[in-house]
């Protein structure tokens, strides 16, 4: 049975008010707030360097025109594509390794790596071809404005025309994003079947918002498969360009330190793939991009560098750092940077609370971790730090990282003491966070004799401090 409801199983009283509401936006719909020029050829044959063809492109983006990215700051290659995880895990962890060879790399542990994603080329020929538009062709793109005293309607030049092939694989992303109710709405007034008509003004109507959220976010169906499914949809690409989902840029903390990799940016990444309500398998599309280059090819990851969220702590700081899963990138970073420092200098010692699933198959980083705590590494317990592995699915009963830190009680208190100590937190925003919170509390409270009224006021007073630090992700 279709997910949209027929229209002769919806209560005929609503009929009314769903032609209504159609009617209605017809007379709103007016045309589109951009316009499109078309040419047969550039009119500069001038090719130009990649940064700056994808800083062009979606710099005339009518759906990326608030965010003023500017050209990446670096076109970097990958020289390691390494599998984390075991081949039975149902979870697929990969260590990346970028790499400038010409220049050193200018960032600090606690950054944030974006990164532009590349789309199916086949992908996006078939929507150009949807579209019944010359991938060879090149276009200029307008914003129409409005003078408010004469009225008469004038258009904000876009500079250079650009390839359209080119300007709707680096901007609009029609291969993994769903796209808002508005394309629906918007779609209706184009479609010439009436069948499709119909469906499309029942899902913008207020009584098919369920249906439509069920067909559409829940399928996580993209923009092409939506005008393919709706065929006589014949939508003016000056409507595509505005409605579109933008291409967006994908965030990952950086897991290496630029003292030991000054040329390269390392990323732990967990390769997205998830089941729809109808078993329709789907992937993440920058991680499967990712995970489908091989190393040292001509391979091109466009990158920008963003502060993160967890600021670099100075050697003398000691460190009680949680990050389960793909939670401990920064934290592989920050360990890496603290034995490249005591090579030179007395730093603190680290505590590390890292969690998974099982011991053989998704502990990531293994032997790094178990290096650096023996022989008077940085996280062994001769050197007051310690290294404590949670694996939640390896007995009866789930052993999380905030058992450990339970367990691990008086060294945490212990490194708590100092006055300068700060505790970071990475990993998935769902339980992980307020879990660990509540564990460190009741180690304040047991253990440390903070009263249970102030405990909170305690770790409040870290945080406003910056020395009590989450990063979470979704």
């Amino acid at each position: 049975m279709s997910l949209w409801k027929s229209l002769n199983q919806i209560n005929p009283s609503l009929l009314p008010r769903i032609s209504h509401a159609i009617h209605s936006s017809l007379n709103i719909l007016g045309d589109a707030k951009v316009e499109v020029t078309y040419y047969s050829a550039p009119q500069d044959t001038t090719i130009s360097e990649p940064k700056t063809l994808i800083e062009r492109a979606r710099s005339i983006s009518p759906a990326l025109k608030c965010h003023n990215e500017g050209e990446p700051q670096l076109m970097l290659q990958m020289v390691t594509n390494q599998c984390l995880t075991k081949g039975d895990s149902d979870k697929d962890g990969r260590h990346f390794e970028l790499e400038d060879r010409c220049y050193p790399i200018s960032y600090q542990v606690g950054d944030v790596l974006e990164v532009l994603p590349s789309q199916n080329p086949s992908a996006v020929d078939d929507f150009i071809k949807h579209c019944k538009l010359d991938p060879e062709c090149y276009i200029t793109i307008r914003e129409k404005s409005v003078d408010k005293l004469s009225k008469d309607s004038h258009m904000n030049s876009s500079g250079d025309p650009i390839k359209l092939e080119t300007f709707v694989a680096l901007t609009m992303d029609v291969t993994s994003a769903s796209p808002r109710r508005y394309f629906f709405e918007i779609m209706s007034h184009f479609a010439t079947d009436e069948n499709e008509k119909e469906k499309l003004q029942y899902f913008t109507s207020p009584e098919g918002r369920n249906d439509l959220y069920s067909y559409n976010q829940k399928e996580n169906r993209t923009v092409l498969e939506v005008l393919q499914e709706f065929p006589s949809v014949d939508m003016p690409f000056e409507w595509l360009v505005q409605l579109t989902p933008p291409l967006k840029k994908r965030a990952f903390s950086i897991s290496s330190s630029p003292l030991v990799h000054p040329n390269q940016i390392h990323l732990t990444v967990s390769i997205v793939s998830w089941r729809t309500p109808l078993k329709r398998t789907r992937h993440g599309l920058c991680s499967t991009w990712l995970a489908g280059l091989c190393p040292n090819e001509e391979n091109i990851i466009p990158c920008w560098i963003q502060r993160g969220s967890l600021p670099p702590p100075r050697p003398s700081i000691p460190l009680v750092l949680i990050g389960p899963g793909t939670g401990c990138a920064p934290f592989r970073a920050f360990v890496e940077e603290r034995a490249a420092q005591s090579a030179a200098e007395p730093t603190a010692p680290v505590l590390f609370f890292f969690g998974c699933r099982n011991q053989d198959n998704d502990f990531l980083y293994k032997d790094f971790w178990l290096n650096h705590a023996q022989d008077q590494g940085v996280l062994s317990l001769e050197e007051g730090g310690g290294f404590f592995a949670a694996f939640s699915r390896d007995q009866p009963q789930k052993v999380y990282v905030q058992d450990k830190i339970r367990e691990q009680g008086a060294r945490v208190l212990n490194m708590l003491c100092s006055d300068e100590a700060a505790i970071y937190v990475a990993g998935s925003s769902i339980r992980m966070p307020a879990d660990v919170t509540a564990a460190l509390q009741e180690v304040l409270c047991q253990q440390g004799g903070v009263p249970k009224t102030d405990v909170e006021g305690w770790l409040t007073k870290l945080k406003m401090g910056g020395r009590f630090i989450i990063e979470t992700w979704s």
